[in-house]
């Protein structure tokens, strides 16, 4: 039975499929009349609409020739490129590839593979608003706030500096030392590596970006970390700047040169992006507002009690 192969529109292929199965994603609209297809045999990728006569298929009527839809032109291989892009099967036994490598008769095709992080310019970017900022950094806040509290109280308890009345004061050193560091590592782990993004940010849909879209640097992501302290010494106005700017940058993105953006900004789906809330951030907002009440009323509760007594 003869595989068959296929490339979707990221270029990437898929495959072996039996015909059935081809015929079966071709009724599904996966595959169209212009999917590039590939067996063992043929000389090179070509148009679904090609082969149909070979796939037991024929033109459907009042259609001539297949033409449903333009064949888009297979992707050419640059200088730069380290994998071969040609789209083209090897079947000469113990020929050898663009990249020096021995060819094989069975051979499946070959194509690149997109990277998530690589960048694609000229697609619409959709900047991520405040609340979404807001909502992604209050989930950073918890996850970093207890891992600070665990990992300070057992440096605290190891050090064993309490006794004669230091002891609350020497807690509070430890605990705000450990969370200043952890914080510095946590952020800038995070926006430095593959997602570009903190769990915080990953599950509102956000990341960070350089101004071209490029991922950010470790060191820059410390600088950024500490530039958003610069935000909040400023009655939290740094932050604020995040709803008014052009942009949509906070202070500490506007000294790093950054940018805070949606997941699939400056990717090959930039269709994908949202502009609206979603789920997760209203929840968290949701959230966010409950305890912030709670903590108000708690203020006023004491401040009646103190008032009184």
């Amino acid at each position: 039975m003869t595989d068959w192969y296929y490339a979707d529109g990221r270029n990437t292929r898929h495959g072996p499929v039996t015909r059935p199965a081809l015929l079966q994603l071709r009724q599904d609209g996966i595959v169209s009349d212009g999917t590039l297809v590939w067996r063992d045999g043929l000389a090179g990728w070509q148009p679904f609409r090609e082969l149909a006569g070979e796939l037991g298929l024929a033109p459907a009527a009042g259609i001539e020739a297949w033409a449903l839809e333009p064949v888009a032109p297979a992707p050419t291989a640059t200088a730069g490129d380290a994998v071969d892009a040609g789209w083209r099967p090897l079947t000469a036994t113990g020929a050898a590839d663009d990249t020096g490598h021995t060819a094989s008769p069975y051979a499946p095709p070959t194509a690149n593979v997109a990277r998530p992080d690589a960048v694609t310019h000229g697609g619409d970017v959709v900047l991520a608003g405040f609340l979404k900022r807001v909502a992604a950094y209050a989930i950073d806040a918890v996850i970093v706030g207890i891992a600070s509290a665990v990992i300070g109280g057992l440096i605290y308890e190891l050090l064993g500096v309490g006794g004669f009345g230091r002891g609350f004061w020497m807690e509070q050193a430890v605990l705000n030392a450990v969370s200043l560091v952890l914080s510095a590592l946590y952020f800038a782990w995070f926006h430095a590596a593959y997602a570009m993004a903190t769990p915080g940010k990953m599950a509102v849909g956000i990341k960070v970006v350089r101004l071209d879209g490029s991922r950010i640097s470790f060191l820059r992501g410390i600088g950024r970390y500490f530039a958003t302290i610069l935000s909040s010494l400023i009655l939290m106005i740094g932050f604020l700047m995040a709803g008014f700017t052009q942009r949509k940058q906070a202070l500490h993105d506007m000294v790093c040169d950054t940018l805070v953006v949606d997941r699939w900004a400056f990717t090959d789906r930039p269709e994908l992006q949202r502009r609206e809330l979603g789920t997760v951030t209203v929840v968290v907002l949701v959230l966010v507002g409950i305890v912030t009440g709670l903590g108000l009323l708690v203020l006023l509760a004491l401040a009646g009690f103190a008032a009184f007594s």
